[in-house]
């Protein structure tokens, strides 16, 4: 059944580390998370937490919900110390409750560390198989615990030589934050399927999913770790280490599209810039006879406007968005499914009304959105609703740290466009080329993992 109100890949998850070395308060550092995170919140609205080490000992506080749900003044002041790591969770392994929410901490045979993770590994089963022989036992569902546990494995070791035995053994995508007692640590996967970058505030360091977080609590951005690269900070300073030769890179290109914020850097790519050459492209392709050009807001907008700019068409606030409906509304019927839209969405019957109107979107999953979305337009009075998307048809789901639907449920799977276009009941449906989203981002295809759209998987998935 193609369902939900929700027609969007899930987001992931976000991280947040920082060390520093003079802190001027000694909730200095958790404060910095505690905003960070707020600018992540976007990748995970199930759960958050935040780690604090002093030196001496880590502190941890997390739970189901918002930052702003789990988070309080009063728990700020307790989480002292110069050392902090966060995360916001969307589960993509492991089921949603408060023992797999992150960060996870401890103890092992040096002491303590916490650990938050970004991404999926994809040999799990033969991870945790391999682990459980050995004797591990295991008190969550998640992969990022079999991290911890590998990591404990190799405890003899200093934590670059211990984590760079980890990456050879973790297959998948990875961005990780892991915390010591006196040292923050970061890593991505070989292949740079999930991002992560480096910023510096105060004569400290911070480690961040996007480039924006570290906009809100004051840093200056650094660089982007690198595929295969290990970051450690500590009383020492700052080291860098190429633990793993990248094969190549895989850049998720969805974070382009939906997931990252618009005024994010990754990879060296601005998103909105990257969104906005997609609507252009997209508007070069089309060439659709029509009155003005509305988003679907907000991941959506960029694209819209650099169609507008291309095709000489004004552009208009079509849809109004109610940004307090959180994204984990729930539609267990048809009939509030569609209220749930209404909800969300509701169009200006003064921009549209009489007008032909081109409505952009970033992506379709299942195509539901986009249905009730084309009716409320025609309800609203516009003649004509043409849908253009700033992606190609999505058809196979990700496994390396996005909550997608099954294939069956990827509408671009189970119909041709024309098929999806009858489905939406629009007058016309165009989705941007492959080529012309790698012109539009200005790199090569094996720049990015374009799986969700080719079913060509730069990681071997276990099965």
């Amino acid at each position: 059944m193609l369902g939900g109100v929700n027609d969007k890949f899930k987001d992931e998850c976000g991280v947040f580390g920082i060390y520093l070395n003079n802190p001027v308060s000694s909730t200095d550092a958790v404060k910095a998370v505690f905003y960070g995170l707020y600018a992540l919140q976007h990748r995970g609205q199930e759960s958050a937490g935040i780690a604090v080490s002093d030196g001496h000992r880590i502190r941890l506080r997390k739970d189901m919900g918002l930052v702003s749900d789990v988070i309080n003044m009063e728990h700020l002041e307790s989480l002292t110390g110069h050392i902090a790591i966060g995360h916001v969770r969307y589960s993509t392994t492991g089921e949603s409750a408060v023992v797999n929410s992150q960060p996870m901490a401890f103890h092992y045979l040096k002491g303590m560390l916490a650990l938050a993770h970004n991404g999926n590994l994809a040999n799990t089963v033969g991870l945790r198989k391999r682990l459980a022989t050995y004797g591990s036992v295991f008190q969550t569902t998640t992969d990022s615990e079999l991290v911890a546990n590998l990591l404990a494995r190799y405890s003899q070791d200093k934590m670059e030589d211990a984590l760079a035995k980890c990456m050879i053994d973790m297959k998948g995508a990875y961005a990780l934050v892991i915390m010591t007692e006196k040292s923050l640590v970061g890593v991505r996967d070989p292949m740079g399927i999930r991002p992560l970058c480096l910023g510096s505030l105060d004569g400290g360091y911070v480690l961040v999913s996007e480039s924006a977080a570290l906009d809100v609590v004051g840093a200056e951005f650094v660089r982007d770790i690198k595929p295969g690269e290990i970051v450690v900070v500590d009383q020492e300073g700052i080291r860098f280490i190429q633990a793993v030769r990248s094969p190549g890179n895989a850049h998720c290109v969805f974070e382009y599209i939906y997931f990252a914020r618009p005024d994010s850097t990754i990879d060296g790519l601005s998103v909105y810039r990257a969104r906005y050459e997609m609507g252009r492209q997209l508007a070069r392709e089309c060439g659709i006879d029509a009155d003005l050009v509305i988003s679907v807001p907000d991941s959506g907008t960029a694209a819209a406007l650099g169609y507008a700019r291309e095709s000489g068409l004004p552009f208009e606030e079509g849809l109004m968005k109610n940004r307090y409906i959180g994204r984990t509304f729930i539609q267990p019927t048809q009939e509030r499914r569609e209220l749930g839209v209404r909800l969300k969405l509701n169009a200006v019957s003064e921009v549209v009304r009489g007008k032909r109107v081109i409505m952009v979107d970033d992506s379709i999953v299942r195509g539901t959105t986009s249905r009730n979305l084309v009716k409320m337009l025609r309800d609203a009075g516009a003649v004509e609703v043409h849908m253009v998307v700033a992606s190609p048809p999505t058809k196979f789901p990700c496994y390396y740290g996005i909550d997608t639907s099954r294939r069956e449920e990827l509408i671009a799977n189970t119909m041709d466009i024309s098929g999806i276009r009858d489905f939406l009941e629009a007058d016309s449906l165009h989705y941007i080329s492959m080529e012309g989203m790698f012109a539009a981002l200005g790199h090569k295809e094996d720049f990015f993992c374009t799986a969700c759209f080719s079913g060509v998987y730069p990681v071997e998935i276990e099965s």
